[in-house]
């Protein structure tokens, strides 16, 4: 089997790099974009970072987890990607680009193990982060996640 392609997406939300960078890691627009879920990070190269949520059972669950690789606040966050209890690493690399009246917002999800089960996941999950993290920023009020 081949190894799973790319998967790359582009958006541009109305807002500058540095609120978009608050989107990404800021602690509340990450529980209203995952449902209530914890970004807990050290955002530092080598840092452990992961969104943890309540599991089937009530007790706290990582959903997912990695290690960031490359940041620079405002331009770029790079990490390993690990979804549950999954075992083979992806990277996810985030890239903002100021333009004009907005910011460029490139995200790419590569690296991947070719025999990987949430690269379905992924790729329906992304653009429904996206579409959140942009209709939160540029309207204050966001939908609710399937």
């Amino acid at each position: 089997m081949a190894q799973q392609p790319p998967l790359k997406y582009v958006f541009y939300i109305a807002a500058t790099p540095e609120k978009v960078w608050e989107g990404f890691v800021s602690q509340e627009s990450n529980r209203i974009i995952f449902g209530g879920a914890d970004f807990q990070a050290d955002l530092k190269p080598g840092g452990a970072l992961a969104w943890v949520g309540p599991g089937p059972d009530g007790k706290p669950t990582s959903y997912v987890h990695g290690k960031v690789l490359r940041v620079e606040p405002g331009k770029l966050l790079q990490y390993t990607f690990q979804m549950g209890q999954n075992d083979k690493p992806s990277r996810s690399t985030i890239e903002l680009v100021p333009e004009s009246e907005a910011t460029k917002v490139t995200v790419t999800h590569d690296e991947w193990a070719e025999d990987d089960p949430t690269y379905a996941a992924c790729a329906d999950g992304w653009p429904r982060i996206l579409s959140r993290l942009k209709t939160l920023l540029e309207t204050g009020k966001t939908f609710k996640p399937h």
